[in-house]
């Protein structure tokens, strides 16, 4: 028997005026035919407001169908008699783990699960130690959740749904804040509970390195299943994914550029070991002498090394230091006596494992947070004159944070992104002018523009969010996590407007970033974050080469440049400092004799 059987599921989404009468109704999902077997796993992919959250919301009992029917182990789920068996039977990690964490303590807050569902005193002991191990918080246990990164909550969530054990995990988008290490460790756990336990995993992401290992994937469009099949028949094709904002893994991408290029490689290639097994039975150059293991370009770069002139920096840290709760058990040093100068124009990443300062050290820099020790200057200025004017600092270094939702407030998406330029003090006209084009920046449609801002789709939000900061035309833009939450197409328009943006006009922009591939492909200079200071700074060349020094970190290198130091290691004459899918492919293709 199916443990999720859908018929012809419906939803809709119907909003109402103050009086109660219907404005509009939204099919989120239109007549879904989906089987899913007991120890399955299954990867289900789309574009954001393709029905992806709403059907996993369904198999947790959090909605019901308007029509049709979803049967959980059995279970109808539009019966209220079984709601608390099947969320028993189908245990969910949200996107937003503030969604799901309650408890003041984090040992407490995995525990709660357990204990809800009558577990014995002594086995909730067990589970909760096992959980915290799976996914490397168990140093956390006695933190309080609040005091932890959006990475670390995220594993806490996630943890506390391992604990429950329950037959079925449902994961939106699960490791969309957490680094390279912390992604892989949460992949691993989930695959173990699947293999060992034989518990039914429901993967909902946009890594489609993720997908791999999946036994099945659904896609969806439109509040339908547009295609199903497993792995290797989903990303086969790969043009038709990129037409529905959806792409394929960066390796899978590079040999089918490859194959357009001509090289005579198998349809399909999944794994680096695929693509370096295939090239190596190709005709290519071998490396001659003693040239193997070439080191590296000298990335570690200290901070203090930089130019520190003023005339030329826009921003600078001069021996910033942050602690959180000082003087109390819970005392983390945040950032550590950090020197940094940021020029006016660089395009920076900024990296680091969860929990390295990344954030904290953003949000320094328009004052959100006040460093312990040390001085932040702004164009010369020292932010912490006691004249220094805060707020206006605030519109020339605009912030986007990692969960939109925190700063969309007004009654509509058009009034959220019209309130910054209002609050500079600009005139209805130029407001109004200022929210028309960041809103034609993003891409939002214009169906949109009137709706309240948390009607959105999580992608959508991420739009609005970056246009309301936009609308103020700060001199600098820090993004963090930007694309958390998007689909590739979402994804890659993001970072495309923004890189248009950066080209146009000059500013600067500090992204922050988990994903590797994203800071490859778009910024000049990358910042490494470690226990709170910079480890390396450089060229995403530079930096990248120092990929076994970053892994200690819990990041990594871009996939496509572990592909180049295989085919190095493997005794190919071929750069191995690429770190796009364009380099990697230039670079391989000069290599065939």
């Amino acid at each position: 028997m199916s443990i999720i059987k859908s018929k012809e599921l419906v939803h809709e989404y119907i909003r109402r005026d103050e009086e109660g009468n219907v404005e509009s109704i939204q099919v989120a999902l239109d007549h879904v035919n989906l089987n899913v077997e007991p120890g399955q796993f299954i990867s289900i992919l789309g574009h954001n407001g393709s029905g992806k959250s709403t059907f996993a919301k369904h198999i947790n009992a959090l909605l019901t169908p308007s029509e049709g029917t979803l049967w959980v182990d059995g279970m109808n789920t539009s019966d209220d008699e079984y709601t608390f068996a099947v969320r028993q039977t189908a245990g969910m990690v949200f996107q937003n783990p503030d969604n799901q964490i309650i408890a003041s303590v984090v040992d407490e807050d995995v525990a709660f699960g357990p204990e809800n569902i009558g577990v014995p005193t002594n086995e909730i002991v067990e589970r909760v130690e096992r959980a915290l191990k799976m996914v490397g918080m168990q140093k956390y246990k006695n933190h309080s959740p609040n005091k932890l990164s959006g990475g670390q909550k995220q594993r806490v969530a996630i943890a506390g749904v391992m604990a429950m054990e329950p037959k079925c995990i449902i994961l939106d988008e699960p490791t969309a804040m957490l680094d390279p290490d912390g992604r892989a460790d949460v992949l691993r756990a989930v695959h173990e509970l699947n293999r060992e336990k034989g518990i039914t995993v429901i993967l909902i992401t946009h890594y489609m390195e993720e997908v791999v290992d999946s036994d099945y994937v659904f896609v969806m469009e439109k509040g339908k299943v547009f295609a199903e099949g497993t792995p290797r028949e989903i990303f086969k094709d790969v043009e038709l994914l990129k037409e529905h904002s959806l792409d394929v893994p960066q390796v899978t991408l590079l040999a089918h550029e490859l194959r357009k290029a001509g090289l005579p490689l198998p349809e399909c290639i999944l794994t680096r070991k695929e693509l370096v097994d295939s090239l190596s039975k190709l005709n290519l150059k071998r490396i001659e002498g003693n040239q193997a293991g070439a080191s590296p370009a000298d990335a570690n770069k200290a901070a203090a090394s930089n130019d520190n002139q003023v005339n030329n920096n826009v921003l600078i840290l001069d021996h910033a230091s942050y602690k959180y709760s000082p003087g109390t058990a819970y005392e983390v040093t945040a950032l550590d006596d950090v020197s940094l100068s940021i020029k006016e124009g660089e395009f920076i990443g900024i990296i680091g494992h969860t929990g390295s300062g990344k954030s904290t050290l953003v949000q320094h820099l328009n004052g959100l947070i006040k460093a312990t020790e040390g001085s932040i200057y702004y164009r010369g200025q020292d932010i912490y004159d006691k004249d220094y004017d805060i707020k206006d600092l605030r519109t020339q270094v605009g912030m986007v944070f990692q969960y939109p939702e925190h700063q969309l407030f007004e009654t509509t998406v058009f009034k959220d992104v019209q309130f910054g330029p209002k609050n500079q003090g600009l005139d209805e006209k130029e407001q109004i002018k200022r929210a028309y084009e960041a809103l034609g920046l993003v891409k939002l449609p214009e169906e949109f523009f009137l709706a309240s801002p948390f009607e959105l789709s999580g992608g959508q939000k991420r739009r609005a969010a970056i246009a309301g900061v936009i609308a103020m035309k700060p001199a600098v833009l820090i993004l963090d996590e930007p694309t958390a939450g998007l689909d590739p197409k979402g994804r890659d328009d993001i970072l495309g407007l923004i890189s248009d943006m950066h080209q146009k006009r000059g500013d600067t922009v500090i992204l922050v970033s988990h994903s590797m591939e994203d800071v490859a492909n778009y910024v000049d200079r990358i910042i490494v974050m470690d226990a709170g200071k910079p480890a390396f700074d450089g060229t995403p060349k530079e930096v990248f080469a120092h990929y076994k020094e970053l892994e200690k970190m819990g990041l990594a290198a871009p996939q496509v440049t572990y592909v180049m130091h295989d085919l190095r290691d493997a005794g190919f004459d071929v750069d191995a400092s690429a770190t796009t899918v364009e380099e990697a492919k230039e670079e391989i293709l000069c290599c065939v004799k």
